[in-house]
């Protein structure tokens, strides 16, 4: 289904599945006299919330958006993430901004399947782009969110020889800030730290977790528990989130960071935790989704770490690793599951 926004008659559309007939549903409150809209947020870092919007604020989101990747009027965009989320809805809202030309298939693992033309613009989830790399030559501005993006996603993205035009970023942000406030591009050109809008300004608090002030989306300065390097008064880099610390022995680790090293390694999802234990207090584990191999055993064993109590005490296989209905890892669920069977 296309809807272009440069002339759109809703009442002539036939919005058949029912995807199609949820972003109907939000058009007709995006329409309507109302002020503000509903979102829903991921849930990835604590029980799932609604919270109303004003239109205008996601309106200024939208721009700042379009405006740092360029887009314009006619552009083509697709949508391929679910509209009950702050991800979905943008992607509607920055196509009535901007008057795209906006291409709609249900979310799925396999978004591209049975795309063939070329789209200007797209936001997709980490494994939706790990099950569209041989298509991603066709996207000229990809972000992708809801997730960090793994090494070994990263690898295999550089391993698809782009051109130079298809430029794909990797976005922060959370549904507070209405998707994203910066950008750090993955291709062509390889950043280490996220770029932020225009109007946005980034501090730290005493725990060295980023502070966010981003008056056009939120009238309020934002705390994240987000620990952060920040460069300067537009570029941070992203460390860990302080609440996934684990303490072993005393030792601060950072999950997040060991996670980027093990995935350079493997293509399996692995997630670092920490268990109770009596004697380290917290001991570091590695949980990695899949099958027992000793192949992967041997790599991370090969795993040159920092310091020697980034290497993991014990490595635990599962058949599936929990997510949210957006895809983030949840952390929560899977420490209750692995704890649980210990």
């Amino acid at each position: 289904m296309l809807l272009d926004f440069n002339n759109l008659n809703i009442n002539q559309l036939s919005f058949s599945t029912e995807f199609e007939k949820k972003v109907k549903i939000f058009l007709e409150e995006w329409f309507s006299e109302k002020t503000e809209v509903n979102v829903q947020t991921s849930g990835s870092t604590g029980v799932p919330k609604i919270f109303e919007i004003e239109k205008k604020k996601m309106i200024n989101s939208a721009v700042m958006t379009c405006n740092f990747l360029g887009l314009k009027e006619g552009d083509t965009a697709l949508l391929c993430l679910p509209v009950e989320y702050i991800s979905g809805k943008m992607m509607i809202v920055r196509s009535i901004e901007r008057k795209l030309k906006l291409k709609i298939t249900d979310p799925s693992l396999k978004p591209m399947e049975n795309l063939d033309g070329e789209i200007d613009f797209c936001a997709m989830t980490p494994l939706q782009v790990e099950n569209s790399l041989e298509k991603l030559h066709l996207i000229k501005n990809l972000i992708i969110g809801g997730a960090a993006v793994s090494e070994s996603l990263k690898s295999k993205i550089l391993q698809m020889n782009l051109s130079p035009s298809n430029r794909i970023f990797e976005t922060y942000g959370m549904s507070e800030t209405l998707s994203h406030i910066g950008l750090k591009q993955l291709m062509p050109e390889q950043e280490e730290y996220f770029t932020v809008f225009e109007n946005v300004k980034i501090s730290l608090d005493d725990r060295g977790c980023l502070k966010i002030f981003a008056p056009n989306v939120n009238a309020e300065e934002l705390q994240t528990n987000d620990l952060v390097e920040i460069r300067n008064d537009k570029q941070f880099k992203f460390l860990g989130r302080i609440d996934n610390i684990i303490n072993s022995g005393g030792a601060k680790i950072f999950p997040e960071t060991l996670e980027a090293l093990v995935k350079k390694e493997f293509p399996n999802e692995a997630v670092f935790m920490g268990l109770p234990d009596e004697s380290l207090g917290q001991k570091l584990i590695l949980i990695i989704e899949g099958d027992e191999s000793d192949e992967v055993k041997k790599k991370v064993s090969e795993i040159s770490f920092e310091k020697n109590f980034h290497r993991p005490k014990e490595i635990i296989f599962v058949s599936e690793i929990p997510r949210t209905p957006n895809g983030k890892i949840n952390r929560l669920e899977l420490y209750k599951n692995i704890n649980s069977n210990q």
